[in-house]
């Protein structure tokens, strides 16, 4: 069985690749959220995870 800790890895891992191939705005935005929610619960700070408050549009187009 995966460990808690393993599975929000995964998650976060899954959801922040899935707001990058986002094709509209709101859909990477939700993943974004998603993907902070999966953060939260593994207590990695938000400027670690995501840097800068930035849109998530211009975040993941930084990442390309």
């Amino acid at each position: 069985m995966e460990s808690d800790e393993r599975y929000y890895r995964r998650r976060f891992a899954e959801e922040l690749a899935a707001a990058k191939r986002s094709v509209t705005p709101a859909g990477a935005e939700r993943r974004i959220l998603l993907a902070r929610s999966f953060a939260q619960r593994l207590g990695i700070p938000e400027s670690s995870a995501f840097g800068a408050a930035a849109p998530a549009r211009s975040w993941i187009l930084e990442l390309e």
